[in-house]
């Protein structure tokens, strides 16, 4: 399932590729749900290539790819309400059937001014830079859209300047809180998606531990960047499913990276040299998560080093060492599992505990 603006875009050039127009499908509305479900998208190429879900691949996905492809060829945007059975509602949160609403729009990927593709690339590039941003959409057949940034950009126009001023005003809060969300004001429904920077996962070290956690973590939709000094180990026949492979000196690399919250940083190379400079810079920022390979007495050291050096207890509790959720790893893809579950529960602000567990209290 595509859950985000950026995902599509991610895969720009492979759409532009197998089709001039796409169908883009969002889940904008669902009946006693989680707000994160809105906005998971698929998207209908004129080819009938198909990228992602918007429910679970069913029977309502194949009512949105049929719509899609009269969107398609009338290129005018549609707002379905569809029925869910039970299986499929039970699978997005709803306990029995419902109803969902999905927004279908065309986009045009070889006309620079189709305002769709324009507002969605802006928004991608924006939050690749480490912003964040809003597209805020009419749910009726005009689909008019306006641009919000969180640098103070504003482009594109409901219609109205009134309908501009209250839907800017509501997408700015929508940011702020980082949930995508439909709305209903002045008597017109709108859906303001957020799209926020995508999720890095920054690994120092090209160890063993290193390629099964880029690997697990391009799955669960991050963007992987490895860092090493040592040409040996980083090399792409290691690393195929990494977006970036840098080979020098760690702490001057990663320098290049946004350390923000949805940054996660993972060290693996096992050297003092990397560590401690890396974890200086890292306990700087905001960065989401620091987790280091390694045994709790290596851990101790290291941290009593950066200790003496000044650093407080508060920012060394930052550091997790060892490194990943209790799940009795042993082999390399078992510590990746372990390190992806800990960041996830980190980034989500969850226990990690087992569901039954949580069920039963």
């Amino acid at each position: 399932m595509i859950e985000s603006v950026a995902e599509i875009f991610d895969h720009i050039d492979e759409l532009r590729r197998s089709s001039g127009r796409v169908a883009v499908a969002t889940l904008v509305n669902t009946h006693g749900t989680t707000p994160r479900k809105e906005g998971a998208k698929m998207v209908v190429g004129e080819g009938g290539s198909i990228l992602g879900s918007v429910t679970i691949g069913g029977c309502v996905d194949a009512q949105v790819i049929e719509q899609a492809e009269d969107v398609l060829s009338t290129m005018r945007p549609r707002l379905l309400e569809l029925n869910l059975g039970d299986e499929e509602a039970w699978e997005i949160g709803l306990t029995c059937g419902g109803t969902i609403e999905v927004f279908v729009e065309p986009l045009a990927l070889d006309h620079a001014d189709d305002v769709g593709t324009k507002f969605y690339e802006r928004v991608h590039a924006h939050a690749r830079a480490g912003g964040r941003g809003a597209i805020v959409t009419r749910l009726d057949d005009v689909g008019r859209k306006v641009l919000v940034l969180d640098d103070g950009s504003v482009e594109g126009s409901l219609g109205e300047a009134f309908l501009d001023e209250r839907f800017v005003a509501e997408a700015r809060t929508a940011i702020t809180a980082g949930s995508s969300r439909t709305l209903f004001l002045e008597g017109v429904r709108a859906f303001v998606e957020v799209v926020t920077p995508p999720a890095l996962l920054l690994v120092v070290g090209a160890g063993h531990v290193a390629m099964p956690l880029t690997t697990l973590a391009r799955t669960l939709g991050y963007r992987t960047a490895v860092l090493d000094g040592r040409p040996r180990f980083a090399t792409p026949e290691r690393f195929p499913d990494v977006d970036e492979l840098k080979i020098g000196i760690p702490s001057e690399l990663i320098t290049a990276y946004p350390f923000i919250p949805s940054t996660a940083l993972v060290l693996v190379a096992h050297d003092y040299k990397y560590d401690l400079p890396v974890l200086r810079h890292a306990l700087a920022t905001d960065v989401g998560y620091i987790g280091m390979l390694g045994s709790a007495r290596r851990g101790a050291a290291i941290l009593k080093l950066l200790r003496e050096e000044g650093l407080s207890e508060e920012s060394l509790a930052r550091v997790r060492v060892p490194i990943g959720l209790d799940i009795g790893a042993r082999s390399a893809p078992e510590i990746a599992l372990a390190v992806l579950a800990e960041i996830q529960a980190v980034r989500t602000g969850t226990t990690g505990q087992p569901l039954s567990i949580k069920k039963r209290a």
